[in-house]
C-alpha cells in the first residue's frame, strides 16, 4: 500500500513538472536541462548526442510527461518516439504534424512515424541544410528511387551545389502527397520541376539568360501547362524521367539520341528517328545553334511588321481624309455621301451563294481564332479564361481541327468556283477573264486605283470610284490563298506529325510552329483591324456595313462606290443582271445582321486580347 502511494505521489510530481515546462516559454523549458536525468539515463542524454541536438534547449519533461510515457529501456529510442507522432511531437511541432497527418506517410497501409525519418530522437537534427542526408534517409525505404543517386541532380549535390534538388525539394518534408503514374502524377512532376526550371521566374531574378533547355513554355506542351492543363500534355518527367535525370550526352539518359524514339513513343506511337529530331527546347533567338529557326522567326516577324505598318498607315490616312470630307459636307449642309436613296433601284452586290460562303468563313475563322490564340498568348489571364470556357485543350483541339476541315472545304469550293469562272463560255479568252474587271485577280487598274486613293488621302485629287472589286478586296481574297499554304500546310504538319516525319526531319516541326503561330497572328490581326476598318469602321460605313449580309446596295451608294461597274454594265447591256426584283426578307436580314454584329464584337474582343498580349508578353 505504501509502495503504491509513493508511486502515485511520484507520478503527480512528474506531471506537475511537465505541466510547468509546457506553460513556460520554450526557451525556458531547458532550465535545469537533462542533468537530473543523467543519473539514470546517461546513454540517452549523453552530451555528444542530446547536447548537440536540435532539442538541446528542451527539458526531458517537455516530451516525457509522466512515467507512463517513458518506455522500458529495452524498447530503445526508435520505439520510444513512435508513440510521439500525434502526441508529444505535435505539442511543439503542430504545423509539421498537421501537414504530416494529410500526407501519404500517415496512411493506414504503410504508416511512417516521426522516428522512421528522425531515427535518433535524442540526437535529432533537422534535414534542412543537409540535403545529402535527406536523400539517404528517404532511400532507406524508397529503394525504387535509387536511380536518383546516378542523376545529374545528385551528382551536382554531392559536388557541393546546394541549389541541386534532393527528395524534399520536390516532395516536401512533411506534407508528402501520393504520386502515381497518372494525370495527377504528371501534374505533380511538372510543377515540381518548374519550381527550379521555370525560365521566366529565373529571368525575373536575373539568374540566367534564356538558352536552349530553358524554353519549355515556348513549346506546345509548355503553353498548355501555362494555361492550367498540365495533365493533358507531356510534362518534364515524361521525357526526362522523375529521378534518373541525366544529361543528353549520357548514354543512359532517356533523352540521349539512342533512346529518343522510345521516349517519344510513350505519347507518339508512330515516332521515328526523324520524328525524334524535333527540338522541344529550341531557342529561335540563337542563330548559332538553330539557324533555320532564327531566320524563320526573323522572316515572319518582318512580314508581320511590314504588313501591319503598311495597312495601318493606309487605314489611318483613309480615316483622316474621310473624317475631313464628312465635316466639310456637314458645314456646307450637304447630305451624307452614303445617305439612303429617296428612290431608285436596288442592285445585287453579292449572290446568296457568296453570302453563305462568307457566313461559313466567319464561323470557321472565329472558331480557329478562339481556339488558337489562347496558345499564342498563353501567359495572359484572358487566354486562360477563354480556354477554360471552351473546356480545355482537348476540346479546343477538336474544334480547331473541325474548323480547319471547314476551311479546307470552302477553299476547295472557292477554287472550283474560280476555275468555273475562268472556263465560262463567252467571247473572251481565259487570260482576258483572269485579268478582267469581274475577276478578283490583280491587274494594272488596281495599281492606278491605289495611286488615286493615295492622292485623295493627301488632298491631291478626288476620291476614285471603282469597278466590281477594289484593290483591298482583291488583297483580302488572295490572302486566303497565301494563308492556306502558310497556315494550312504548317497546321497539317502539326496535326499529323508522325505521318509527316516520314518525309521531313523533326526540326521542320519547329519551323512549322513558328510559321503557323505568326501567320495566324497576321491573319487575325489583319481581319480584326484592317479588314474591319475597310469594311465597317471607315466613316462612310460606320458602325457596320450590312451589304455582305443582305447582298444589296441602293442606287446612290452603287454610283458613289461602284460607279465604274455600273457604267460598264450599262454599256454592255448587262445592267438587268444587277437589278434586284425580290429584296431580302426582313427575317433573314435581321438574323444575318445580328450574326454580323456578334461576329464583329467577338473580333474586336480578340483584337483587344491580341494587343494586351503583345504589350504584356510580346510574341509568344
Amino acid at each position: 500500500m505504501t509502495t503504491q502511494r509513493h508511486r502515485s505521489l511520484r507520478r503527480l510530481a512528474t506531471l506537475v513538472v511537465a505541466l510547468s515546462a509546457l506553460a513556460a516559454p520554450r526557451a525556458a523549458r531547458g532550465d535545469g536541462g537533462p542533468a537530473a536525468c543523467l543519473t539514470c539515463h546517461d546513454d540517452a542524454v549523453h552530451a555528444d548526442r542530446y547536447g548537440a541536438s536540435a532539442h538541446k534547449d528542451l527539458a526531458c519533461t517537455a516530451c516525457h510527461l509522466a512515467d507512463a510515457a517513458v518506455p522500458p529501456p529495452s524498447r530503445g529510442d526508435q520505439q520510444c518516439v513512435a508513440s510521439f507522432t500525434d502526441t508529444e511531437c505535435a505539442r511543439c511541432h503542430g504545423e509539421e504534424a498537421e501537414a504530416y497527418r494529410g500526407s501519404v506517410h500517415d496512411g493506414a497501409r504503410l504508416p511512417v512515424a516521426c522516428a522512421t525519418c528522425h531515427a535518433d530522437i535524442h540526437a535529432i537534427r533537422p534535414h534542412q541544410g543537409d540535403k545529402l542526408r535527406a536523400a539517404e534517409t528517404c532511400a532507406g525505404c524508397h529503394d525504387r528511387q535509387q536511380p536518383y543517386f546516378e542523376s545529374v541532380h545528385y551528382t551536382a549535390l554531392a559536388a557541393g551545389n546546394d541549389d541541386a534538388p534532393t527528395c524534399t525539394d520536390c516532395h516536401g518534408v512533411h506534407a508528402i502527397a501520393r504520386v502515381d503514374n497518372d494525370a495527377a502524377g504528371r501534374v505533380f512532376h511538372t510543377r515540381a520541376c518548374l519550381t527550379c526550371h521555370d525560365d521566366r521566374a529565373m529571368m525575373a531574378r536575373n539568374d540566367v539568360t534564356p538558352v536552349a533547355g530553358e524554353t519549355y513554355f515556348r513549346s506546345f506542351h509548355g503553353k498548355n501547362v501555362d494555361l492550367g492543363y498540365p495533365e493533358q500534355v507531356a510534362g518534364c518527367a515524361d521525357c526526362h524521367t522523375a529521378h534518373d535525370v541525366r544529361p543528353a550526352d549520357d548514354p543512359a539518359s532517356s533523352v540521349n539520341p539512342a533512346h529518343l524514339v522510345e521516349t517519344c513513343s510513350q505519347c507518339h506511337a508512330g515516332a521515328t528517328a526523324s520524328f525524334a529530331k524535333y527540338q522541344p527546347h529550341a531557342d529561335d533567338h540563337d542563330r548559332g545553334r538553330y539557324p533555320a529557326l532564327y531566320w524563320t522567326r526573323l522572316a515572319m516577324t518582318g512580314l508581320l511588321i511590314g504588313t501591319f505598318l503598311f495597312f495601318w498607315a493606309h487605314s489611318l490616312l483613309w480615316a483622316v481624309r474621310a473624317f475631313v470630307d464628312k465635316q466639310r459636307r456637314a458645314r456646307a449642309g450637304a447630305p451624307h455621301a452614303t445617305a439612303p436613296a429617296t428612290g431608285g433601284r436596288i442592285f445585287r452586290r453579292f449572290t446568296g451563294t457568296q453570302i453563305a460562303m462568307h457566313v461559313v468563313v466567319v464561323v470557321s475563322f472565329l472558331t480557329l481564332a478562339l481556339t488558337g490564340l489562347p496558345l499564342k498568348f498563353h501567359d495572359t489571364p484572358w487566354a486562360r479564361a477563354v480556354m477554360d470556357a471552351i473546356g480545355g485543350p482537348g476540346r479546343a483541339r477538336f474544334f480547331h481541327h473541325a474548323a480547319a476541315v471547314v476551311t479546307f472545304g470552302y477553299f476547295a469550293v472557292a477554287l472550283a468556283m474560280s476555275v468555273a469562272f475562268l472556263r465560262r463560255k463567252g467571247g473572251r479568252g481565259v487570260l482576258d477573264r483572269l485579268l478582267g474587271a469581274d475577276s478578283l485577280f490583280p491587274n494594272r487598274r488596281d495599281w492606278r486605283d491605289f495611286k488615286a486613293m493615295v492622292r485623295w488621302f493627301l488632298f491631291r485629287g478626288p476620291k476614285p470610284t471603282f469597278d466590281r472589286w477594289t484593290y483591298w478586296e482583291k488583297f483580302d481574297f488572295l490572302a486566303v490563298f497565301w494563308g492556306m499554304f502558310a497556315i494550312g500546310a504548317s497546321g497539317l504538319m502539326l496535326w499529323f506529325p508522325e505521318a509527316f516525319a516520314r518525309v521531313l526531319p523533326g526540326w521542320m516541326f519547329n519551323v512549322a510552329t513558328i510559321v503557323h503561330s505568326d501567320e495566324a497572328l497576321l491573319a487575325t490581326g489583319f481581319i480584326f483591324t484592317v479588314h474591319f476598318f475597310n469594311t465597317h469602321f471607315r466613316p462612310e460605313k460606320f458602325p457596320m456595313d450590312t451589304v455582305i449580309f443582305d447582298g444589296t446596295l441602293d442606287e446612290d451608294e452603287m454610283r458613289q462606290e461602284r460607279g465604274d461597274q455600273l457604267r460598264r454594265y450599262e454599256a454592255e447591256g448587262r445592267l438587268d443582271e444587277l437589278v434586284v426584283t425580290r429584296p431580302t426578307s426582313l427575317a433573314r436580314a435581321l438574323i444575318l445582321r445580328v450574326f454580323g454584329l456578334l461576329a464583329l464584337v467577338t473580333g474586336l474582343a480578340l483584337a483587344a486580347g491580341i494587343l494586351y498580349g503583345l504589350v504584356v508578353g510580346g510574341l509568344g
